[in-house]
């Protein structure tokens, strides 16, 4: 009657994480219209819509929460317009509270490197044995996160093909199935070497995937939770924990802090859209507004 499944199939183009998301979404949403007397997508009009979203707000939900459900509801219904299984969109017009696009706090670049000289310490492994290889790897992980500006969902589907050492480029499939081509830096090139000639050998198996470049202890493709964990394990010098974002957030940052054009760094991210990466600008002017209320003298 909903049919959800069928809808969460056809986002071919969006990642998993997207997709997981929206179904998600849209089943709290039918349990919701089920028990208010909105038994199938045709009895759901813009009233329904709105007492729904107010019930999300009395429930405590952040506005980037209510935001994304509505968006959910906005794919879903335009989808169901489309097959004809209704023959209005009562998302139409359908007003939410904006998210927050306030971005986290960025470490600086020194801190960034000082958690990444820490993590590429040589681990006292003799034998160059399966913590050996945990730790190549996740200096590997961390130098490309930090190196290459990727999301977590991108590292993860990696392959050793998708990685040009001598061309010092990263082939990625990013959202929406757009691929894009990524500059490796010289200390992520040498992290991902020493991981593919000492560290992926010694964790793959016969079970291991061919077109991973990553893998977790159990030789399966590394996941999005198992780099989180990897990070989980590390913090900053003033003892603030770091997520793979975070990484991404710093080096688009550290790029613009370092002059770069606001549209090469669009392109380095793979926004669709310039105004997302124009948040890194807002960040970017607040440091350097504090540095000259601290240093100018008619400040």
């Amino acid at each position: 009657m909903w049919d959800v499944d069928a809808f969460v199939a056809s986002l071919t183009g969006s990642s998993p994480h997207t997709r997981q998301a929206y179904e998600s979404d849209l089943r709290q949403f039918v349990a919701w219209a089920d028990r208010g007397g909105a038994a199938d997508p045709q009895s759901v009009d813009h009233l329904v819509l709105r007492r729904y979203l107010a019930y999300l707000t009395t429930r405590g939900m952040a506005r980037p929460t209510i935001a994304r459900k509505a968006a959910a509801l906005r794919a879903f219904f335009g989808w169901l317009r489309k097959r004809g299984v209704v023959t209005a969109d009562p998302t139409r017009n359908l007003r939410t509270p904006r998210g927050d696009r306030r971005l986290p706090r960025v470490p600086k670049a020194a801190e960034v490197a000082t958690l990444l000289a820490e993590t590429a310490a040589p681990v006292d492994d003799a034998d160059g044995g399966p913590e050996t290889a945990v730790a190549l790897r996740d200096a590997a992980v961390l130098e490309v996160l930090y190196g290459a500006g990727l999301r977590i969902s991108e590292l993860c589907g990696l392959g050793p093909s998708d990685v040009d050492l001598r061309g010092g480029m990263v082939t990625v499939l990013g959202k929406r199935s757009k691929i894009r081509r990524v500059p490796l830096g010289e200390v992520a090139i040498a992290a991902i070497r020493a991981y593919l000639d000492g560290g992926r050998t010694n964790l793959s198996g016969p079970a291991s995937p061919p077109d991973a470049l990553f893998l977790n202890r159990r030789g399966r493709r590394l996941t999005p939770r198992d780099a989180r964990r990897i990070l989980e394990r590390r913090l900053l010098s003033d003892g603030r924990a770091i997520s793979p974002h975070t990484l991404r957030h710093a080096y688009a940052t550290h790029l613009l802090e370092g002059g770069a054009d606001l549209r090469a760094v669009q392109e380095l991210l793979g926004h669709a859209d310039v105004a997302t990466t124009q948040l890194y600008t807002h960040l970017t002017k607040d440091r350097l507004r504090a540095v000259y209320d601290a240093t100018h003298p008619r400040a």
